[in-house]
């Protein structure tokens, strides 16, 4: 089995999962209700009470706890791949020199058990992420259940496009599963 492919791939999980930790941690960061970027006026019954911004923190947290788990079981693995190296392995070399096709031999089954849960991780992490700003969203512009048209403009699209975004993930997550 080639594992330069699952190596990449994880290495994309990383970085990814990097990015989308960084986000949280800037949302964890931000006062939620600075009244220079509020544009509900408090008081008034579209302005968020203190309930939406607790979940906007939890949401924040248990992002952050899945895109770490997400990462820190992508990386196992790819240590392993990389200790089992010292085992068995062929590399070629294409004619610059500059890439590798390595084989090693591993456990297949726990390969793609690694990768499914490191891949849920990342789909949790997502979902909450998604959560997370849906209650930003209503705390800067207004509660959906005042029927604020801002917090709809902002909100459909986004509840819409991430799932969205992560079925054609998981599809193609296990597509390549059967290959």
């Amino acid at each position: 089995m080639t594992t330069s492919i699952h190596v990449t791939a994880l290495d994309s999980v990383v970085n990814v999962n990097s990015l989308f930790t960084l986000a949280v941690f800037i949302g964890l960061a931000w006062n939620p209700y600075d009244s220079s970027t509020i544009l509900v006026e408090k008081g008034t019954r579209c302005f968020a009470n203190s309930n939406i911004a607790e979940d906007m923190v939890k949401f924040h947290v248990y992002s952050f706890s899945s895109f770490l788990f997400s990462s820190l079981v992508a990386l196992a693995i790819k240590q392993a791949i990389k200790l089992s190296k010292s085992h068995a392995f062929n590399i070629n070399i294409n004619f610059r020199g500059s890439q590798f096709l390595e084989h090693v031999d591993v456990n297949k089954t726990l390969l793609r058990v690694g990768m499914l849960v490191s891949g849920a991780g990342s789909v949790a992490g997502s979902v909450f992420l998604m959560l997370a700003l849906v209650n930003v969203v209503q705390i800067k512009v207004g509660t959906l259940a005042c029927g604020s048209g801002h917090a709809f403009a902002a909100i459909v699209p986004l509840v819409i496009l991430v799932p969205l975004a992560l079925l054609i993930y998981v599809c193609v997550g296990l597509y390549a599963f059967t290959r």
